[in-house]
């Protein structure tokens, strides 16, 4: 048999990359990377610039991973880059306008100035003044948070609680309690420098002061901030270089009692593509994890936002919606508004008649009262293993994929928590969280893993 060269090797990386991609997609972030060589088990390629390996790295590297060992085994990936490759152009991916990465943010104004001599200046925290504790509802599932929250509003001098790191599914009010904390920071001492900002934000800022050569700027902007705020710090993972610039900041602003917030979609410990120095640090202060709301707390959130709006929901209509619609609180937003809308197009009164029309096209009610006993039940038959294996510490390959997915499959089509799930598995919220981001993984990369599990839903949902 012949054997298969390097490069050839590494043409069959690309064509696997590409079947898991759109077309577009791949000829933006992967036709660009040229190969350089091999040797020794280390792959070495070339890439256009360092801003475009961290975006590679930051989201595509799990799926470029799993390409390189299928084609190459086990290998040390290292990385290089330049302007061009023995005479021939490099692929460069078109530069972002520059409007759009300086650093804009909510109100469209720069979040630091190139002249950064007057750290006095008037600053625009960038915070929602609509996001206030005022208008957060506590219940079981945010106590705790909200406590810690509150304590360091009102007392940041102390410094206790930093960093304050808040973690929870999307929609559960994470950005919503942490803006609240600098809304009352700065109704309390209105001098105080606190900013709002994304990881998102974070990192094109830190990308653009390097192109621009202003790092020092950008470095000096957050090492005067009183109270920082980073909200979504997961979308930072694989982002080497600025983890770096923010590690940097982090120590800074710790160092001189600044205090640090934090929102994540998971707790430090299952931040894949975070820098070990990073998440030590992210523990050194308080976690605090938000979690979905019960039906009580959805009720209370039903009647403040109705009161608020001035509308009128009679309370069998309240009760309804917070029995079917188990998601986020956006969820019931979603579904307050699209009552009202109803209500209006077809000038039908808001009864429980109404309601059900309108969650029945979001929430078939079939779906509503799925059990976690009925998805491992459904799980262990496509699987065909026992149920009574899911709750075990067996460790077979066949009997952790159904686990994982049960686990997944419970927190997407139940109202339960994390906490809850695992009690019933027999495993920590933790590993929920885990086995739940685990599976999106590879859903993302693997078409026949997706398939297999949108199979278990049609037959999870009684379909054919």
């Amino acid at each position: 048999m012949e054997k298969i060269s390097a490069k050839e090797k590494w043409d069959n990386c690309l064509s696997f990359i590409r079947n898991n991609l759109d077309e577009q997609t791949y000829e933006r972030w992967f036709a660009p990377i040229k190969f350089y060589s091999y040797s020794e088990g280390v792959l070495v390629l070339y890439a256009p610039n360092e801003y475009f390996i961290e975006c590679v790295e930051g989201n595509f590297l799990n799926l470029l991973r799993q390409s390189i060992k299928k084609n190459f085994g086990n290998i040390e990936l290292g990385y290089n880059f330049q302007n061009s490759q023995e005479g021939q152009d490099v692929v460069t991916v078109a530069e972002t306008p520059r409007s759009s990465v300086v650093g804009t943010s909510r109100g469209g104004n720069e979040v630091f100035s190139s002249n950064l001599n007057d750290v006095e200046s008037d600053l625009d925290s960038q915070l929602s003044p609509d996001n206030r504790f005022e208008n957060f509802i506590e219940g079981d599932s945010n106590k705790l948070p909200l406590t810690i929250a509150l304590s360091i509003a009102e007392e940041s001098y102390k410094n206790t609680f930093n960093p304050f790191f808040i973690f929870g599914p999307s929609g559960v009010g994470k950005t919503h309690l942490a803006n609240a904390i600098g809304v009352r920071i700065k109704e309390n001492n209105p001098k105080k420098r606190v900013l709002y900002v994304s990881a998102h934000m974070l990192q094109m800022q830190y990308t653009d002061s390097v192109l621009r050569n202003k790092f020092n700027d950008f470095m000096g902007f957050y090492q005067s901030i009183d109270t920082l705020i980073i909200d979504d710090i997961q979308e930072i993972s694989g982002k080497t270089k600025t983890q770096e610039a923010f590690f940097n900041i982090f120590n800074n602003l710790h160092r001189n009692k600044r205090q640090l917030i934090i929102t994540s979609d998971r707790p430090p410990v299952l931040l894949e593509g975070m820098t070990e120095r990073l998440l030590t640090r992210f523990n050194w202060g308080i976690l605090a994890e938000l979690e979905q709301p019960d039906a009580k707390l959805r009720k209370d959130i039903l009647r403040f936002k109705v009161k608020r709006d001035g509308l009128q929901f009679p309370e069998n209509v309240i009760n309804y919606i917070a029995q079917h619609v188990t998601g986020s609180v956006r969820n019931l937003e979603g579904i307050i508004n699209s009552i009202i809308a109803d209500s209006i197009v077809t000038s039908s009164d808001i009864d429980l008649a109404l309601a059900e029309k309108v969650i029945s096209r979001v929430v078939p009610t079939k779906l509503a009262s799925i059990t976690i006993d009925q998805i491992i039940d459904t799980v262990c038959k496509h699987f065909s293993i026992k149920p009574h294996t899911i709750i075990s510490t067996c460790r077979k390959q066949d009997i952790v994929q159904a686990r994982q997915i049960s686990m997944y499959l419970s927190q997407k089509f139940t109202p339960l928590s994390s906490s809850q799930i695992g009690a019933r598995i027999h495993r920590d919220h933790s590993t929920v969280l885990h086995s739940c981001n685990l599976v999106e993984s590879r859903m993302g990369v693997d078409k026949k893993y997706r398939a297999e599990i949108e199979k278990i839903e049609k037959s999870l949902k009684g379909k054919k």
